[in-house]
Order: structure tokens, then C-alpha cells, then sequence
């Protein structure tokens, strides 16, 4: 349920940094940022945490490596983590921070609320649980698009038969990602085509935000319990009710996240009308600033994923 509690106006530059989520690997992403200190101190940090090479996992995994949540998780959130260091690093701080799915874990460490180790570990469970959930519970996500929230929960209703099949990510502008058991969602797809409607599969290896989840809930709030939150120095906002975390309440946020849809258009809504002025992605692929983008053309947006863009966007910000 989304909390419609506004949010305060943030800092005058108005600047939100949006942590990539799973779906977004890419083998070799990242792998030009990982000469720069703050980037190469991250990796190393994950290494000795996971005692396994994180910068050669990006480097030379084969895509199917790389999708196993179990990898692609703590790759994708060290290279997050990693460029927003080096931004601080260089005087560029955010107002706000907002992650996507995986992504909110990041979101936590760049905001204060985990310390490094803690996010990785942390992340190497979520992962480890979230793999062990997927090989009992098999399931597929697809986007589909040109549709409203109502159309897909009556498209999932029509389709389920039985089985799980929910709307999983709110993405805005006319995407909802929905995911379920493979049947469901091909059938979900199916249907989608038969009335016109485009679709695309998501390179995750299970049905994330989704029912089919549950079984790592439990084990995962056990895991949690003994992992020390901190109050938040930067806005993090979460992605179950798109409202501000807090110490207090993040482990039940990171327990319910799992079966739970990510409010990504909703977070986005309220920190525009809390004066965001520039939406940068850190991580890989450029998805949720092409999500911005769908959501509001005009919204200025940036997708920093590699040495040159990472380079571009701090040399934009020193002539402010």
C-alpha cells in the first residue's frame, strides 16, 4: 500500500541518485570504472566479504554466470555503490536516494543506513535465498507495455488459472512488469499480443516481488535481525510504499520487498513534487533513467554506467 504522506522539499539541487536493479547485467559492465579509487575500494570490500573476485565476476563472467541472482545481485550493487562513492568523492552529493528492487539495498549503504560489509553480506543472503525460492518455486518476469496497473491486475486475474501471476514493478509510463509461474506469465503474454499489446521477457532467473518468494521471507527476517540498521543521512526512499526508511522500520521493508510490488512510478511522482531536478541512475544499463523518461519526458535524467558517461556527468556538474 503507498503511503500518500508528501514528502519535504529536498536540497536546492534537487539531485537523486537511482541505484540499478537486477536485470540490468550486462557481462564487462562497469569494468572501465574499476581504475577509479572509490570504485576499486567497493570491489574490494564485496571480495573479501564474498572471499571471491567481484571485479573479475564483472570482467569475464558469461552472461549465464552473470544472471545467476546469486552473482548478478552483489555485482550489480558493488558497481551502484562504487559510483556513488566516487560522485561523493568529487563533491557530488544527493538530495535523495531511490534504488529499484535490488537497487534499495545500495540506496541503504549510499544513504548511511549499512556499512559496506554489512550490505554485502547482507546481499550475498538475500541472494543465496532468493536463488534457493527460485529453483523450488521456478517463475519468469515480463514487461509489458502500453498498459494501466488496472488492465494488468485484470489481465493476471484472467490468466493465472490457478497459478501465481501478480504485477510485480510499477514502472510508469505504461510499463508494469508482471511475474509468476512460466505457464501464467505465458499466458499473461499471450494474451497481452492477442489485443495488441508488446512484451518483452526480463533476464532474471526467478518471479521477484512475487508470492512465489514467500519461502525466503522467514529465513531472510531471521538474518536481518542480527544486522545493525542506522538512521539515514540522505533520504532513502523504499520501494514497498514509496515513503521515506528509517532504522526502525527497514528490516520489515527488506522482508515484505521480496513478495511485494516496487512502487518505482510512485517514488519517482513524490520526489518531483518534493523538487527533483535530476534523476542519475548509477550502475548499469540505464534503465530506470529510461523509466524517467517514460514516466516524464521533461524530467532531466542521466545514466551514469561507464568511465565516459561517468566522466561527463562530473564535469557537467563543476561548471554549475
Amino acid at each position: 500500500m503507498l503511503d500518500e504522506t508528501p514528502l519535504a522539499p529536498l536540497g536546492p539541487a534537487g539531485l537523486v541518485f537511482m541505484a540499478s536493479g537486477q536485470g540490468s547485467q550486462k557481462p564487462g559492465m562497469g569494468a572501465d570504472m574499476l581504475d577509479i579509487p572509490e570504485v576499486a575500494s567497493v570491489f574490494a570490500c564485496a571480495s573479501d566479504v564474498l572471499g571471491r573476485d567481484v571485479a573479475a565476476l564483472v570482467r569475464d563472467a558469461s552472461p549465464e554466470e552473470l544472471n545467476d541472482t546469486r552473482n548478478a545481485q552483489i555485482a550489480i550493487a558493488a558497481l551502484s555503490v562504487g559510483m556513488g562513492r566516487a560522485l561523493e568523492a568529487r563533491g557530488i552529493v544527493p538530495d535523495a536516494l531511490l534504488g529499484f528492487s535490488l537497487g534499495q539495498i545500495s540506496a541503504m549503504v549510499l544513504g548511511g543506513m549499512l556499512v559496506e560489509e554489512d550490505a554485502f553480506a547482507l546481499i550475498a543472503e538475500r541472494s543465496r535465498l532468493m536463488g534457493e525460492a527460485a529453483d523450488a518455486n521456478p517463475g519468469v518476469m515480463s514487461a509489458l507495455l502500453k498498459i494501466t496497473l488496472p488492465e494488468a491486475e485484470a489481465l493476471c486475474a484472467q490468466c493465472a488459472e490457478g497459478e501465481v501471476l501478480v504485477p510485480a514493478n510499477l514502472n510508469g509510463g505504461g510499463q508494469i512488469v508482471v511475474a509468476g509461474t512460466p505457464a501464467a506469465v505465458a499466458r499473461a503474454e499471450e494474451a497481452w499480443a492477442a489485443s495488441k499489446g508488446r512484451f518483452s521477457r526480463l533476464a532474471t532467473s526467478g518471479a521477484f516481488h512475487s508470492p512465489l518468494m514467500a519461502p525466503a521471507q522467514e529465513p531472510f527476517a531471521d538474518y536481518l535481525a542480527q544486522v545493525e540498521f542506522r538512521e539515514p543521512v540522505v533520504l532513502v526512499i523504499g520501494n514497498v510504499h514509496a515513503a521515506p526508511l528509517d532504522a526502525a522500520g527497514a528490516r520489515d521493508e527488506l522482508v515484505a520487498h521480496l513478495v511485494s510490488p516496487v512502487q518505482f512510478e510512485a517514488s519517482v511522482a513524490k520526489l518531483q513534487e518534493a523538487g527533483a531536478k535530476m534523476f542519475a541512475e548509477v550502475g548499469f544499463g540505464g534503465v530506470l533513467a529510461n523509466l524517467v523518461k517514460r514516466i516524464d519526458r521533461s524530467a532531466p535524467r542521466a545514466a551514469i554506467q561507464d568511465r565516459p558517461s561517468f566522466d561527463a556527468f562530473v564535469e557537467e556538474f563543476e561548471k554549475e
